[in-house]
């Protein structure tokens, strides 16, 4: 039995969608919320025959992929965030890219030569990776409307990732992946005004409205820092308020806060997107932490642990 395990935000759902638009294959979906990232711990080695991981942290599930690999399991492992030390394995087919301007979607895109690049683009807005993703539009001939509904489909699909558990997303994001790939490009996705693009919309307008009154803890030259209530919406508006901020003042990082039911933070953290670099390393200083360079985020930031993470934020970018 096949499985295919990925990330519930744009990058990792698109990535998918091109993989099977290309290379179809009956398999088992092992995905959640964007930040339930120790995926392949679900994976049922009694079962599984081969495996295929996208957007997935290798470093936050090297021992799951090493019982895969001992088991002479093969795996396909396409990602960008901080990957640890990558397995030897002859069983294993590892397209790794950290670099700050690379998604996963991209290397798929990479992998299949361009065969569904509308999907990559829109998953690369998603990611926020604004300038490649134009850069990828205008290299294609791309119109101005279409452009701009890749994007918006990006930012929708990944906005539909955050949330403490399933029940804060609008799609369930094996259900969005299945949706989606009934539709062989986006384009037909545009065109039918009854598709889950248009009522994404509608909501993702609705929530980030209410974002825009969050409460300021911290603003400078350097960096600002918000944080959102301990609400569904604003756990969804979460990730893509984030970038919201980082389009709107490119010379700074950001650190959007949500109150946990415990009292603690996830935190979501962009580096400058004129400085992509370093909110990996800000974020690993805490237990839950982790990501790449251009944006990163803490699971379970403790409240007394926010003025330590304003300060980090602040000194890592001052210089």
């Amino acid at each position: 039995m096949h499985y295919d395990i990925f990330n519930g935000d744009a990058d990792g759902i698109l990535a998918l969608i091109q993989l099977r638009l290309s290379e179809p294959k009956t398999s088992t979906l092992i995905t959640g919320v964007k930040r339930d990232i120790s995926l392949l711990q679900r994976v049922p080695i009694d079962s599984v025959t081969s495996a295929t991981v996208l957007d997935v942290s290798m470093e936050k599930n090297t021992e799951a992929l090493n019982n895969l690999l001992n088991q002479q399991i093969p795996v396909m492992y396409v990602d960008h965030h901080r990957s640890g030390d990558i397995p030897s394995s002859p069983c294993l087919n590892a397209i790794i890219n950290t670099a700050p301007d690379v998604c996963t979607s991209l290397l798929v895109n990479d992998y299949l030569k361009g065969k569904h690049n509308l999907w990559a683009i829109a998953a690369a807005f998603g990611d926020n990776l604004k300038a490649v993703a134009q850069r990828h539009c205008h290299l294609n001939g791309l119109s101005g409307q279409l452009t701009n509904n890749l994007e918006a489909l990006g930012t929708y699909v990944n906005y539909n990732g955050y949330g403490r558990d399933i029940d804060d997303l609008h799609y369930h994001p094996g259900n969005l992946y299945e949706k989606l790939k009934s539709y062989e490009t986006p384009e037909n996705l545009f065109a039918e005004k009854s598709s889950l693009f248009f009522d994404l919309e509608t909501s993702y307008q609705q929530d980030m409205t209410k974002a825009d009154s969050a409460e300021v803890l911290f603003d400078s030259d350097v960096c600002k820092v918000i944080a959102l209530e301990d609400a569904s919406w604003s756990r969804r508006v979460s990730g893509v308020y984030g970038n919201d901020l980082a389009n709107r003042s490119p010379n700074k990082a950001h650190g959007v806060l949500t109150k946990n039911l415990d009292g603690s933070y996830t935190v979501s953290v962009r580096a400058p997107l004129n400085n992509k670099q370093g909110a990996d390393e800000i974020c690993v200083q805490f237990p839950s932490g982790g990501g790449r360079a251009a944006a990163a985020g803490i699971n379970a930031l403790p409240e007394e642990q926010v003025e330590t993470f304003i300060s980090s934020l602040f000194n890592f970018y001052k210089t």
